[in-house]
């Protein structure tokens, strides 16, 4: 299963080559703009966010929402987004992270072409744009684990809604992420695919024979033993009670037959919908601060 996921989500065909940084002082953390270019010569743009001690630090692969809304992307990072309760690169920064983020194809600089011309010419062609999003940010974490700042034994992941699915997609396949938090995404699809919900997500998240392969359920649970957080809101039209259901009892027993039930923790709220609380990040950065903080 393992490695017809990796071919699906396309690891090693995307690299993204590192171009040129410029330095930021931010009050109590400094920030990188940095550029990178894809193979075919299309430049992605990423920021970073480091604290302002020496290193080496734990790092966080910190992977952009989708939202409908293709201006934000990286300035996710800064600036936040409507379904966070504010920025969190700053936060990640001060609490003594280094924290990665790069475009996805579709949002920011690279909105066009568009997620839908993109997504059609792929699967056309037999790939997907979900595939060349986990595989790009698979070769954003390369770059990443080879910083000097950087400890790249306590590497972590995260995201919400389309970050999130991508976030823990790439942990099921890449076992230098030490820990997996993600947010509102995550659902089984075969149940998404029977009340309708599925049509509720992008075009992007097609890929061509995934329920062939594994169910979101048994991808989260290849993260196993490592340390996952999963945070929903019961309320929430894309992850629907039943379809998270059914994912975590698939995710739960993978983790209990590693013997490391105690290493998946599910943050559910019955009154909250596709959005990040208060309670979701402290959830978050508790995670973190108990999987990547620790030597």
């Amino acid at each position: 299963m393992l490695n017809a996921l990796r071919d699906a989500f396309e690891i090693g065909a995307h690299p993204l080559s590192f171009r040129s940084a410029r330095m930021e002082a931010a009050d109590d953390f400094d920030i990188e703009h940095l550029v990178f270019e894809s193979p075919a010569g299309e430049e992605v743009r990423g920021v970073l966010t480091r604290p302002r001690e020496t290193g080496p630090h734990p790092a966080i692969l910190y992977i952009h929402a989708h939202g409908n809304r293709h201006d934000i992307g990286i300035r996710e990072m800064l600036e936040g987004r409507p379904a966070l309760q504010g920025p969190l690169g700053p936060e990640f920064a001060r609490r003594g992270y280094v924290t990665l983020m790069t475009e996805l194809p579709a949002f920011g600089h690279r909105a066009e072409p568009g997620e839908s011309a993109r997504a059609k010419a792929a699967l056309w062609r037999g790939n997907s744009l979900a595939g060349q999003m986990v595989a790009e940010q698979a070769s954003a974490l390369d770059w990443l684990a080879s910083r000097d700042d950087v400890d790249a034994g306590r590497a972590g992941a995260f995201g919400i809604s389309m970050g999130a699915t991508l976030s823990y997609w790439l942990a099921g396949v890449d076992p230098r992420i030490t820990a997996v938090a993600q947010l509102c995404a995550y659902a089984d699809l075969e149940t998404l695919i029977e009340t309708g919900a599925h049509d509720l997500h992008g075009i992007y998240m097609t890929v061509p024979g995934l329920l062939k392969i594994a169910s979101n359920g048994r991808i989260a649970g290849s993260v196993a033993p490592r340390p996952q957080l999963i945070g929903i809101g019961d309320l929430d039209p894309l992850t629907p009670p039943r379809a998270v259901e059914t994912a975590l009892d698939e995710t739960r027993a993978l983790y209990a037959a590693t013997g490391a039930a105690d290493n998946l923790a599910v943050h559910r709220e019955p009154d909250s919908g596709h959005v990040e609380t208060a309670a979701m990040r402290e959830a978050v950065l508790s995670f973190f601060e108990r999987h990547l903080q620790t030597v």
